[in-house]
């Protein structure tokens, strides 16, 4: 008998934790409170921590995490939740992986003014600039 290791690993489930990419909530995180039907989902924030309040969302508009906050029951009220995320820093979580990482690291570029785009330029100048004298020297 052959094993075999299952490929995917994010399911819909309740308790997931998901990434909202479109609509005016793009970029924030949600939890997956009930799944209503094959297309969409009842997810809540909670509200004091990521800023989302409870609602019905399409699938389509969702990106699922690796991140599942455990022991939640189905239609779970806004005080367990707060309290499940706490408890098992779910936002800490979300933070340390690269995903987030890469967020933050976008929005920071983006948010770059023109000197600081200059200033990055140069930058890459010089340790091109090293590298090269560094392979000048192996070769």
């Amino acid at each position: 008998s052959v094993d075999r290791k299952m490929g995917f690993t994010r399911f819909v489930e309740v308790g997931r934790v998901v990434l909202i990419n479109y609509g005016p909530d793009a970029g924030k995180l949600a939890t997956i409170i009930e799944i209503v039907d094959g297309q969409r989902v009842l997810i809540d924030g909670p509200q004091s921590i990521t800023g989302i309040h409870r609602q019905v969302i399409g699938m389509r508009r969702l990106s699922l995490t690796d991140i599942v906050v455990s022991k939640l029951p189905r239609n779970a009220t806004q005080k367990n939740l707060v309290k499940a995320w706490t408890e098992q820093n779910t936002l800490a979580a979300w933070k340390a992986t690269a995903w987030s990482k890469k967020i933050e690291a976008k929005s920071a570029r983006a948010n770059l003014g023109d000197f600081d785009r200059f200033k990055v330029m140069i930058a890459k100048k010089q340790r091109s600039k090293i590298i090269a004298d560094k392979l000048a020297t192996l070769a």
